[in-house]
């Protein structure tokens, strides 16, 4: 990929139909990222950051090593009495909160956060970050911004006027391009708003879902996944690929690669061995499309994790996910 500049879209070129060889290359690159990785650091071609606000890039589409750009991973950290600058665009972003307190303007309308929250900046949004505390507020950001390139909607940019605005008519109602009622659904999911449950992957509170129609975000789906010490969550396959935050404890996780071989239909073949990935607090762990995978907790913690994938796999026909072996806690 070029380095001028930042990539919003990867592309794919090759001369032969089979597209093995892309695959491959992102399998063999490290999964697991830490605090140590800043693969952008925002100063070119981003609009966000003020003197004091601060944001960084974990996972993206002009990586290299390249994981994804299904789900791209950013930080956003404001110090105390602190905001970023406002801006727009049209892809949804979402933020947990990992520390702190503040509020956002979002279309001149103000939602205030705190730690553990799930925060969304909807789709077409002028949106600006404050922190007018005392602590210090950090977000975990995650978003499915490429899916919005590849559809050619990139109309985002800083607040001002249009360019040629002789060649336009007077202002209109954008939100009357917006699914109904979308004005009446939740900005800020907080604990309060989500239910533990026990299921097939392990304890497990669900953020946003298609089935969560009170949400206000159509494009990731998350959830928090709370394991015990010592035991393991459910080994789980499914087509869309997903990045894990590690918000608490340690362990590693199993990952088996899935083949497709094509017969007369696809048949899918389970590598025999998994590879293995050492994970601890802060760091990211990426599960590549089609692939089982097991989470264990390892250090004589609870292992706690923050799980963000893109719905659009879903609405493609891969909303199902097969479970090979169930947490140990569930009962059925």
């Amino acid at each position: 990929m070029a380095k001028k500049g930042r990539t919003f879209v990867r592309g794919l070129t090759s001369e032969t139909y089979g597209l093995g060889e892309f695959r491959t290359r992102q399998l063999a690159s490290k999964r697991v990222r830490d605090d140590t990785v800043v693969v952008d650091d925002a100063k070119v071609a981003h609009s966000g950051d003020s003197e004091k606000s601060r944001t960084w890039w974990r996972i993206g589409p002009g990586d290299e090593e390249f994981l994804t750009q299904t789900v791209q991973v950013h930080f956003v950290q404001l110090p105390p009495q602190s905001s970023n600058h406002g801006h727009g665009h049209q892809n949804e972003a979402a933020f947990y909160i990992l520390e702190g307190r503040g509020y956002e303007i979002h279309d001149d309308r103000r939602y205030d956060w705190a730690k553990d929250d799930f925060v969304f900046v909807h789709t077409d949004s002028v949106h600006r970050h404050f922190n007018p505390y005392d602590e210090q507020a950090t977000a975990l950001v995650v978003k499915a911004k490429s899916t919005w390139m590849f559809m050619g909607l990139w109309q985002q940019g800083r607040s001002g006027p249009i360019e040629r605005p002789d060649e336009f008519g007077p202002r209109e109602d954008w939100s009357r391009v917006w699914t109904p009622g979308v004005l009446d659904r939740k900005k800020v999911i907080s604990p309060a708003d989500t239910t533990w449950e026990s299921t097939p992957l392990g304890r497990q509170r669900v953020l946003t879902s298609p089935e969560r129609t009170d949400a206000r975000l159509f494009s990731v789906d998350a959830y928090e996944l709370d394991i015990p010490s010592g035991s393991r969550s459910g080994k789980y396959w499914k087509m869309a690929d997903e990045v894990l935050y590690i918000l608490d404890g340690g362990g590693y996780a199993l990952q088996w690669e899935v083949e497709a071989e094509i017969a007369e239909k696809y048949y899918a073949r389970v590598a025999l061995e998994p590879t293995r990935h050492e994970i601890k607090k802060g760091d990211t762990l990426y599960v590549p499309q089609n692939h089982i995978c097991q989470l264990f907790a390892h250090d004589g913690t609870p292992l706690k994790v923050f799980s963000a994938q893109n719905r659009i796999f879903k609405h493609l026909g891969y909303d199902t996910v097969h479970y090979l072996e169930n947490a140990p806690e569930y009962e059925g």
